[in-house]
């Protein structure tokens, strides 16, 4: 395809991958009004976040397998039209069900717009060109994760039904280019789909975000004794020990097993897991600021401007380095400016200097770790007619990272009187995760056997 229809391709995936990744983050500065509108307690406003990320794990796999068999384009459009349906339920529910109903619907949609999104981008870019383009996908999607409360914050002026309203026409302005931009992609003739893989996992993952909502990050311990969280856990457990079950079984798997019996992929997912648990790590940044540096909430929200712009200068860079020196060695660098924007923090970040200093670090770091690479990575090693659920595999790995490091970074922080130091012991914690992704991607493949694999067939 010549680099013009190309241009147009990646235009219409940016605008889709950026309306959904704002979504995942941009109702934080808007729960207190719901809260208010809908007389809704706490616990039940966590819900508004939690589950778009439940949902948004459970679409993955379900749209990326079916565009691998029924085509990239239809289930593209079919998931943004998904996800203007979801906007328009939430921003006008009656009832905090309703919006519920409505983010469950968003977060469907969202789940298979981002692999189909980078998927699109292997089918339709020659190899020397795919890092460049995965590299603003992956500056979109990591930008807006953070970028959405800021942008959030603005737009509750308004009233918050307008964080949902906005999406109704983008959605329509992504569908009507689509329908005329994305090529068609051919379908693959199963009479098998494996529903009882997406059950399981299904009750697998809800049982795992049912039981981190209910921690109590005062109260670790405690909480995970109660009856609200262990049984959920141990059902996680059991029902993930079926899926792999049903998995090995099934004539034509979700995620087959047999792809972890490859070393880059099983170490590219661990690395995404702890990717997303650093991610998560971020939103705490506003209230060290604010702790540390004596803030107030504006002034603290806009602490996060140097992550968000290194992120947004970072990923696209790495796309570009990417396509020349290879993902090993991006993966390492990018591990080890985690891990040093982490140090400082969690040493001198009570320092205004040191505090901008570390966010740009952090988000240099991140834009390796949740950018292009990992994404190259699973193009290289999935079969063509499996890469959509390559990378859908990736945003499962990092959703459950963020479900975990935000909890685990809130119980650190809470159980340490969120203090200063406490802020710091939660992000020297994050360092050393940051250090065993550095290590780990020290087993990646070097640059002549990534080379190697992106020439042969699979």
């Amino acid at each position: 395809m010549a680099g013009k229809g190309r241009n147009h391709i990646l235009l219409v995936l940016f605008i889709g991958v950026l309306m959904g990744a704002l979504d995942i983050a941009i109702v934080g500065p808007a729960l207190p009004a719901i809260g208010i509108y809908f007389q809704a307690d706490t616990r039940t406003l966590t819900w508004i976040y939690t589950v778009y990320i439940l949902f948004f794990m459970l679409g993955t796999p379900l749209m990326a397998k079916l565009s691998d068999r029924r085509g990239r384009r239809f289930i593209y459009i079919l998931d943004v039209f998904l996800f203007g349906v979801g906007s328009f339920i939430t921003a006008f529910s009656p009832s905090i069900e309703i919006l519920l109903l409505g983010r469950a619907i968003q977060g469907l949609g969202a789940g298979g717009i981002f692999p189909i999104a980078s998927a699109f981008i292997g089918d339709t870019f020659p190899p020397e060109k795919r890092g460049g383009a995965l590299g603003i996908i992956g500056a979109v999607f990591g930008v807006a994760y953070i970028l959405g409360p800021i942008i959030g914050g603005l737009i509750i002026e308004y009233g918050w039904q307008w964080l949902f309203i906005i999406n109704i026409p983008i959605a329509l302005l992504v569908i009507i280019l689509s329908l005329f931009l994305l090529p068609k992609t051919g379908k693959k003739e199963v009479k098998y789909f494996d529903w009882k893989g997406i059950l399981v996992l299904g009750i697998s993952l809800a049982s795992l975000t049912y039981a981190i909502n209910h921690l109590n990050t005062e109260h670790l311990f405690t909480s995970i004794l109660s009856g609200q969280v262990w049984p959920f856990l141990i059902i996680f457990a059991v029902f993930l020990f079926i899926f792999l079950k049903v998995e090995m079984r099934s004539q034509d798997p979700v995620i087959k097993p047999e792809f972890f019996k490859n070393r880059e992929i099983t170490l590219t997912s661990v690395i995404s897991i702890f990717s997303g648990l650093n991610e998560a790590g971020m939103i705490f940044i506003p209230a060290f600021a604010i702790v540390a540096l004596g803030f107030n909430n504006s002034q603290a929200s806009l602490m996060l401007l140097p992550l968000v712009v290194a992120m947004g200068i970072g990923a696209p860079v790495v796309g570009r380095v990417l396509d020349k020196v290879g993902s090993k060695i991006l993966m390492i660098t990018g591990g080890l400016a985690l891990a040093a924007g982490l140090f400082i923090f969690g040493v001198v970040g009570y320092q205004f200097n040191f505090f901008i200093l570390s966010g740009i670090f952090i988000g240099l770091g991140l834009s390796a770790l949740l950018g292009a690479p990992v994404r190259f990575i699973m193009l290289n090693e999935f079969p063509v007619y499996e890469r959509a659920a390559g990378q859908g595999l990736i945003n499962i790995n990092t959703s459950i990272g963020q479900l975990i490091g935000g909890t685990v970074v809130g119980a650190i922080i809470a159980s340490m009187g969120s203090s200063t130091s406490a802020y710091g012991f939660a992000y020297l914690f994050l360092s050393f995760t940051a250090l065993l992704i550095t290590i780990m991607a020290f087993g990646l493949k070097g640059r002549i056997a990534e080379l190697k694999m992106m020439v042969e067939p699979k």
